[in-house]
């Protein structure tokens, strides 16, 4: 319980103080746009680079925690999109649902959280669940919504403006470019990569201040109470649900793997999903609602597992 209230306090205290700033007026729904557009261009980039430019090709070869921990994201994304589809959203809302339903938040929570249940051994397994959440997953999402959102023009035209949309995206080039410099072994100048942490570490506490403005200026909290319900529900029970089945009964790695992999995939919602579903104007009062009730239950959820799968 210490672990995960230790984990989740300063995310809730980020919320709130977006959320009483955005009540009391210090900042409006520009200064919130304008907030959010940072994370998007700047620091979520710079923050994903200096995560990808510390993977090494060892880090990348662990196929079972990889097959397990892809495996949970992929059956709830499948599952969020499927149902909000079935509900009448259109392709691009149900991709962001299906982001949300699978998107943990590994980056902010997860990694010192398994450093302080599982050591120091466990920063591989939680650099590798990053890199799936917040690169791979995050700009599939992306490609579905670009997808749809140029469904009226030609497909030759569709394709070239999804290209052009990722190739001269920071979420596309930040993740490239750190997988890049990782693999190569060339080691980046000292300044830079102290510039890039430090415009990195800002994204995190941007985006989940943001949330907090949101939440005051549009009144979301209850906003969708049923997709808000399905998508804390997919996230809490049904992703750690089929990554334990995948890490324990089908692929093969050393407890420690198989361990980190159902507390990464059981970590609440990250903020990631909410920056791309107001830059798009796509589900931000849900993903807002459901980032917030998703921590909260968190609490609970995330404790019992830690409790089943600490060491000791």
């Amino acid at each position: 319980m210490q672990a995960v209230l230790n984990s989740a306090l300063p995310i809730f205290a980020l919320i709130l103080t977006g959320f009483l700033c955005g009540r009391f007026g210090v900042f409006d729904r520009t200064a919130t746009d304008n907030l959010n557009r940072f994370a998007v261009y700047l620091a979520l980039p710079a923050l994903i680079f200096t995560a990808m430019s510390k993977i090494g090709v060892e880090q990348v070869s662990q196929f079972g925690f990889i097959g397990a921990f892809c495996g949970g994201i992929a059956a709830t994304f499948a599952t969020g999109f499927v149902i909000s589809r079935l509900r009448g959203r259109r392709v691009a809302n149900a991709s962001i649902e299906g982001l949300d339903a699978g998107y943990s938040n590994v980056g902010f929570m997860g990694i010192p959280m398994c450093l302080l249940v599982f050591g120091p051994d466990s920063a591989p397994a939680s650099i590798i669940a990053t890199l799936f959440t917040a690169c791979v997953l995050f700009l599939f999402a992306i490609v579905v919504v670009e997808m749809d959102l140029q469904k009226g023009a030609t497909l030759g035209a569709t394709i070239a403006k999804v290209a052009r949309s990722l190739l001269t995206s920071p979420l596309f080039i930040a993740p490239v470019a750190g997988l890049a410099v990782g693999l190569s072994g060339f080691p980046l100048p000292a300044p830079f990569m102290s510039f890039t942490s430090l415009l990195g570490g800002a994204a995190s506490p941007a985006a989940l201040v943001c949330i907090g403005l949101f939440l005051a200026q549009e009144r979301v909290v209850t906003h969708d109470a049923t997709s808000i319900a399905i998508l804390v529900s997919l996230k809490l029970v049904m992703q750690p649900a089929v990554t334990a089945l995948l890490a324990f009964h089908v692929f093969a790695m050393p407890p420690l793997w198989s361990h980190s992999a159902v507390i990464l995939s059981a970590l609440p919602i990250g903020s990631g999903p909410f920056t791309i579903a107001k830059l798009y104007g796509l589900e931000a009062g849900v993903t807002s609602g459901s980032i917030l009730v998703s921590h909260l239950f968190a609490v609970l959820t995330v404790s019992l597992l830690v409790a089943w799968l600490a060491p000791g």
